[in-house]
């Protein structure tokens, strides 16, 4: 059995960590740099880092900030926010990073994904997908700017596109249920785990070890990501992993 991966998020605005529900109201949760090393010493599989205000701001990724959380990591670190040029990409990999995460401006212009994935490599595209669900159901729609902008483009539809043009990783956020301490969208996850080829990473609800179980079982993501457990001291990483463990979830100890 593959082991399920667990993947603190550091959503960063001015050099800060920050953690918000549904994109909004953000509070200030501490330094990357320290948080990044904790969660290493707790044994995260990856981490990711997005500068959340980049692409608002019309300005590249936090280029100083990434240098600092990359200088001190062992494990695999995706980066993303602002990310709009394959220029951009290679910067961002010479300064640490291992895998790079676009949304807007790959939605902008799709060609960006089949760029990355020609010259850095589909396993370093990673194409974030911020997903809505669509008035009276049906679907979801891709948010982008940073959650804040509503496309009206089928999430789903989109994913294939970019797996299509080489994406080799699909960071699957659920705006309705991020920051929420709900649970995962089991079928948001579930639906893009059975149609699309590449391991899914699912984002957007973790409350505790019971919302980690689910994910992997009935939404047969890859991977799951979290923010406020973490940040907030409610469960460490480690002490995740060991009731995963209990639950008969295979990860990384």
């Amino acid at each position: 059995m593959i082991c399920k991966r667990i993947i603190p998020c550091l959503d960063v605005t001015d050099g800060r960590t920050v953690k918000g529900v549904k994109f909004q109201s953000l509070r200030d949760v501490g330094d990357p740099v320290e948080q990044a090393m904790l969660y290493q010493e707790q044994g995260a599989d990856e981490l990711v880092f997005l500068d959340i205000s980049a692409t608002n701001e019309g300005r590249e990724t936090m280029m100083e900030v990434v240098e600092r959380v990359a200088a001190n990591l062992m494990m695999p670190f995706t980066v993303g926010g602002g990310v709009s040029s394959i220029e951009h990409v290679k910067k961002l990999l010479e300064r640490g990073a291992d895998k790079i995460s676009v949304n807007t401006a790959a939605v902008k212009r799709p060609e960006l994904v089949g760029e990355i994935a020609r010259e850095c490599g589909s396993q370093c595209c990673v194409l974030a997908v911020d997903a809505k669900r669509k008035e009276g159901g049906g679907g979801w729609q891709v948010l982008t700017h940073g959650g804040r902008k509503p496309t009206g483009i089928d999430a789903l539809g989109w994913a294939k596109e970019a797996v299509e043009r080489g994406a080799g990783e699909i960071l699957l956020t659920s705006w309705d249920r991020d920051g929420t301490l709900e649970g995962f969208d089991l079928e948001l996850t579930s639906t893009f785990s059975d149609t699309l080829p590449v391991p899914i990473i699912a984002s957007g609800g973790a409350g505790g070890p019971e919302c980690f179980v689910e994910v992997f079982t009935a939404g047969k993501a890859d991977a799951a990501l979290a923010a406020s457990i973490f940040h907030d001291a409610t469960w460490t990483v480690r002490a995740l992993k060991e009731e995963l463990r209990k639950e008969g979830i295979e990860v990384r100890l």
